[in-house]
């Protein structure tokens, strides 16, 4: 068994701009297992938010000893480094096997979900631009989390009138802040919140009225994060990079489900190889959030497909 890994960049269609930063640009590993005969990739978008980088998460990679399987994975900790190793070996094993990777986990054939598409955090008026743009879509997804939320919100309704709304408040906002915009959240149809609290800060929650449904992301990483999200989240955002990767992701999907939370699958910006093994965790689910190739100007070969009735599952050349 031979591991490589590579950086790869994508070019974002757009500056893409949330409450802690912009970023022109997507730059991501990819990570190839071999056996000698076949081949599997899988790819991670180290976080900063999380301590990662290119260069810490490609170090941890490239100090796994090999021969390795998904359940040694797990000393590893969850992360990019584990998720992108573990979609490779998913994908290596579906090509050993001669059949596809939900088949390989015992789940039914995936089908489209409908995505959300991610408005960049702009000016009120950029911003109602921008969801005037895509009115067509069912689900839009808007990114806040500063002092001047309102207008922002106020002016994509009015782009997008008859859109969904789901908001991300990237741990932007206090419980103040939360209590006094949840009346609005509700009079302007917002559907779910993401995050609204710092994950350090997110007792604050517990007791509190929740009109709008919230979501655990910063908060909810993989099993482990469960108990501590009790009293305080209606939802769980799934995302591979937090989970180290789709063996984990199935797991947290059906130990949270248990638990009685909704399920919300999301991504960072990565491209169509990152996007494909969350397609199978997304099923069913209560929010679908994989619109990180619709955010970029180039991106794999074979790359997913986007249409009026959503995400659709990868093909085999892709990952799988």
């Amino acid at each position: 068994m031979q591991i490589t890994v590579t950086r790869d960049v994508f070019r974002l269609a757009q500056v893409f701009t949330i409450s802690r930063g912009s970023r022109t640009e997507a730059k991501v590993l990819t990570v190839r297992v071999s056996d000698g005969t076949h081949q599997g990739r899988g790819e991670c978008v180290p976080y900063a938010r999380y301590g990662e980088s290119l260069e810490s998460v490609t170090a941890q990679i490239e100090n796994v000893a090999v021969p390795v399987d998904r359940a040694g994975l797990y000393a590893l900790p969850a992360g990019a480094a584990r998720n992108a190793l573990d979609c490779a070996l998913w994908d290596l094993e579906a090509k050993r096997a001669g059949k596809r990777a939900w088949e390989l986990a015992g789940l039914p054939a995936p089908g489209p979900e409908i995505t959300a598409y991610t408005l960049s955090l702009d000016t009120p008026e950029a911003m109602q631009a921008q969801a005037a743009k895509n009115a067509h879509r069912p689900l839009l997804k808007i990114k806040l989390g500063t002092p001047d939320d309102m207008p922002r919100l106020e002016a994509v309704r009015a782009g997008a009138p008859k859109s969904t709304i789901i908001v991300d408040a990237n741990e932007g906002w206090s419980a103040e802040v939360y209590a006094d915009l949840a009346p609005h959240l509700v009079r302007l149809g917002v559907a779910l919140v993401e995050q609204p609290l710092p994950a350090g800060e997110d007792d604050a929650l517990i007791g509190m009225d929740r009109p709008v449904p919230v979501c655990a992301d910063e908060s909810c990483h993989d099993r482990a994060s469960l108990p501590a999200l009790r009293g305080k989240y209606d939802v769980v955002n799934i995302k591979l990079d937090k989970t180290g990767g789709l063996t984990e992701a199935l797991e947290l999907r059906r130990a949270a489900l248990a638990e009685g939370y909704k399920v919300m699958v999301g991504c960072m910006i990565g491209s169509s190889l990152a996007m494909a093994p969350a397609t199978l965790v997304a099923q069913g689910a209560m929010i679908t959030d994989l619109d990180g190739p619709l955010l970029l100007a180039e991106d794999r070969s074979a790359p997913l497909t986007f249409d009026e009735h959503g995400v659709h599952p990868p093909s085999a050349t892709l990952w799988g």
